[in-house]
């Protein structure tokens, strides 16, 4: 008996220790999550509240941890950066959450496009707009809007405007900036009547309080109350503006 005792207690002790260890990684795994996720909702409290070192502080402690939210981590740390002004450090976080998600992550592409911007980076910063646009299937307004002002200050008007029409279908025409640039480009083709209303739209849309919009629409006003079709020249394009945002409100 005291012999069939010992066969049992040596044919399930590998399977008790099974037991144990998955139970261990269990706990270890729950207490892992726990962590990243105290981390990125203390991070985002405190990048609400305006104090980006401490959200950096917090999302630097979630790189501790393996795992998917690495990338996302990466981002958020980019986007601490880059409200501090650290555009240099912000672009090399960005790059290195797009690699984590082999190149498919849309938030990151657009922010890089605009940190190189910043940094008058312009052929790179045009490629990652590029990249935005294709992996977010011609989705993402912004990047759009971004290639459209490339392709203007190309005088590659076609191209332009076929940006700029594509980023106000998706931003469900609700982008000002696109409305005015597009007014530029019908002006320089000697279409007032059309350009006029493209000024109106811009300046309804933000309020009243688009001064490029208001002083092109001043202009094509007097230019088609003189009777006179001619192109007007030095109208001022915009950019659409940029405000950094949290991984936790991105894709």
């Amino acid at each position: 008996m005291l012999n069939r005792i010992s066969w049992l207690k040596i044919l399930f002790a590998p399977l008790a220790l099974t037991l144990a260890l998955t139970l261990a990684f269990t706990v270890s795994a729950a207490a892992r999550s726990a962590e990243i996720n105290q981390a990125f909702e203390q991070g985002l409290a405190a990048f609400e509240r305006g104090q980006h070192e401490r959200a950096l502080f917090e999302y630097r402690s979630a790189l501790a941890w393996p795992g998917q939210h690495q990338a996302r981590a990466r981002f958020n740390i980019g986007v601490c950066l880059h409200k501090l002004g650290r555009m240099r450090e912000a672009v090399t976080e960005y790059r290195t959450a797009i690699t984590l998600r082999a190149g498919n992550y849309v938030a990151a592409s657009y922010a890089l496009g605009v940190a190189l911007q910043s940094l008058r980076e312009h052929r790179d910063a045009r490629a990652a707009f590029a990249q935005a646009a294709e992996t977010s299937g011609g989705r993402h307004a912004g990047a759009l809007f971004e290639l459209g002002l490339y392709a203007q200050a190309e005088r590659d008007y076609d191209t332009a405007a076929d940006f700029y029409y594509r980023s106000l279908k998706q931003s469900k025409n609700n982008l000002p900036a696109a409305h005015n640039n597009l007014g530029v480009i019908l002006a320089s083709y000697g279409q007032m009547e059309e350009a006029r209303q493209e000024f109106e739209i811009a300046l309804g849309q933000s309020r009243g309080k688009f001064s490029e919009a208001r002083d092109n629409l001043a202009r094509c006003r007097e230019r088609l109350s003189a009777k006179s079709g001619t192109r007007i020249a030095g109208l001022k394009t915009s950019g659409a503006g940029f405000s950094p945002r949290s991984a936790l409100s991105a894709d």
